[in-house]
Formats: structure tokens, sequence, C-alpha cells
């Protein structure tokens, strides 16, 4: 069996530091992939019919526990930091990078782009643009 090969996308761009839009913020929603949750309940989702796949990231992991504390993560990757990315799709960013307090860079991806809802899941290790958000995030706002 080859082994997968850990691939990211070299295209993301972050917006300039100091676009923090505050509709795009108030608009968002979390919808959230029960691939990515270990106890998927308080967002309102099923478990997956098949096994998780045991290369999915876990926001559990991250202390991210409710849907309440994702779409804190969103609007703070928004508002603080402006953490969003160029690329955009019916008006909505693609991505949305946030940091949790414990330091751990999380991503969300557009899910929905006629609503605005995002899922989210942590960065892997070896991401290299994970550096990028920590910098970003690390700055004074």
């Amino acid at each position: 069996m080859k082994p997968r090969r850990n691939r990211y996308n070299t295209k993301r761009k972050l917006v300039s530091a100091q676009e923090k839009d505050r509709s795009l913020a108030s608009r968002i929603s979390y919808g959230g992939n029960p691939e990515h949750k270990r106890n998927p309940g308080d967002f309102g989702l099923t478990p997956p019919a098949a096994h998780r796949r045991a290369d999915k990231s876990l926001c559990d992991d991250t202390g991210v526990l409710t849907r309440a504390a994702a779409l804190n993560l969103l609007r703070a990757g928004i508002l603080r930091r402006g953490l969003i990315s160029e690329q955009r799709r019916n008006g909505w960013p693609q991505n949305i990078w946030a940091v949790t307090d414990a330091g751990e860079p999380l991503e969300a991806m557009l899910e929905n782009p006629e609503q605005g809802a995002y899922h989210g899941y942590p960065m892997p290790a070896n991401d290299p643009f994970r550096t990028e958000i920590l910098k970003r995030w690390q700055q004074r706002p």
C-alpha cells in the first residue's frame, strides 16, 4: 500500500492584516463536519455512518467542544487578526483561520457558499501554512 502523501493547498493566501470585516463576522455560521468530532452532539451532527477515517483530525483534541466555541473562534479569526483567505466563493472567504487559547491553529473551510456556513479542523503539524497563521495571530491587533 502506497503511503498517503500530505498535500496542502499552496495557493492559500491571507488578506491584509488590516481587513477585519464586522459584517462578515456577524453573518457567518458554523455547520461542522462529524468526521472532525469525537462527540458531535452539541453541534447537532449525526456521527458518520462509516467509521471515521484515521487521518481526520479531531476538534475535540483542541478543546473546541461546542458550536458556540467554534463560532467564537471563526469570529475571532476575522475580527482580531483578519485571518481570512483572499479566495472567495459567492462573496464568502474560502477559509478562515484562528488559534485556540492553548495555541492550536485551526482552519475553517466554507461548506455552504449560499449560507456562509463553515466547518473547521486543527491544522496538521506538518502543514507549512500553520507557521504563517501562528505568526499573524501573535502580532499585535
